[in-house]
């Protein structure tokens, strides 16, 4: 890697370019953001440009309105800005998401947002890009997390279902990535009766249907709409928080289900009264990450946020250059 320093620096605001002038998921508004994906503690609004994804700049104004950011610009090939270039690679987090690779005279640095390499119907897959310094991502960086097969997760929810037909099953996920893989994952299991969806689920699932994602039967998961027992047998899904509200004791003798990487937790299913765990996760475990600094052999490797320590020791054992950036604002996403 040359000696020249290299193109992202740390800064309060977030990751920041100095040769571009321009921040990588900064956390408060600046002049100019290139955005990895559009959850929200990545895709703030109120920046005054910024460059994403043609999907990404769909689903930021979806969620923030047709405003939020003074100018924006679709991340198409490879781009030149001030010093450096840069090009976005899917990531296969959720739709529109993307590795971001800065090339400069300080070497080639890969910002990869949240990423994941398990496969997901519901965007693009990640792809592997060679750099010299690799920007991750750390959620699951512990050795405990080994997420497994989401179709083996799917099965459990499926054979729930068959065994309390009288029971609704409400399923908590992200309204936006999650929520959509769950359905995917469903129609891939072959199940093609109606799923139904709480209201904050729509715009983001009408989205991906004009994007060419086959969601099959989807029905508003309205009470109004017909009498508290036609929802028996069903599957529902609606974000995390409306558990917490009286919308779902509307159903039968529900089923409290929640799809996230976090449910290998024991204590955080309990903790949400979840009765049917199931281990669904969008970012890398701690093979896959493993895997990735291996097969990608950075010169050095930077942590962003997550569970440093582990990795950072993981990767002192097997002399690997590594830095925790230790970066905060990025969690699980906002509902």
């Amino acid at each position: 890697m040359p000696s020249n320093p290299p193109p992202l620096t740390p800064r309060p605001e977030g990751l920041y370019c100095p040769d571009g002038d321009f921040f990588v998921d900064p956390v408060r508004p600046v002049p100019r953001a290139l955005i990895t994906h559009g959850h929200a503690d990545h895709a703030r609004a109120g920046h005054s440009a910024v460059m994403a994804t043609r999907q990404t700049l769909d689903i930021m104004a979806l969620r923030y309105g047709a405003d939020f950011a003074q100018s924006t610009q679709v991340a198409e090939g490879t781009s030149r800005i001030g010093g450096v270039e840069v090009s976005f690679h899917p990531a296969g987090h959720v739709l529109g998401s993307a590795q971001i690779c800065i090339a400069g005279q300080g070497g080639r640095v890969v910002v990869t947002g949240d990423y994941t390499r398990t496969p997901n119907a519901a965007c693009a897959p990640w792809e592997p890009v060679p750099c010299d310094i690799l920007v991750t991502e750390a959620t699951f960086a512990l050795p405990v997390f080994r997420h497994p097969d989401p179709q083996d997760e799917i099965a459990k929810l499926l054979a729930s279902v068959a065994a309390f037909p009288d029971r609704a099953h409400l399923v908590g996920a992200y309204a936006l990535g999650k929520a959509q893989r769950v359905i995917m994952l469903l129609r891939a299991a072959g199940y093609d009766a109606p799923i139904y969806i709480h209201g904050a689920l729509q715009k983001l699932c009408d989205y991906h249907i004009a994007q060419g994602i086959a969601l099959g039967d989807l029905r508003p998961a309205t009470v109004a709409r017909g009498k508290k027992g036609d929802f028996a047998g069903a599957i529902i899904l609606a974000p995390p928080s409306a558990f917490a509200a009286t919308w779902a004791q509307r159903f039968p003798d529900p089923v409290i289900c929640f799809a996230s990487g976090w449910m290998m937790v024991r204590a955080r299913a309990r903790q949400r009264g979840v009765e049917l765990p199931l281990v669904i996760s969008d970012h890398v475990d701690w093979s896959q990450l493993t895997q990735t600094i291996t097969e990608l052999d950075p010169a050095e490797t930077w942590v962003t946020h997550g569970r440093e320590d582990a990795i950072m020791r993981w990767c002192e054992m097997h002399q690997r250059k590594a830095r925790p950036l230790r970066l905060v604002g990025y969690e699980d996403e906002p509902e």
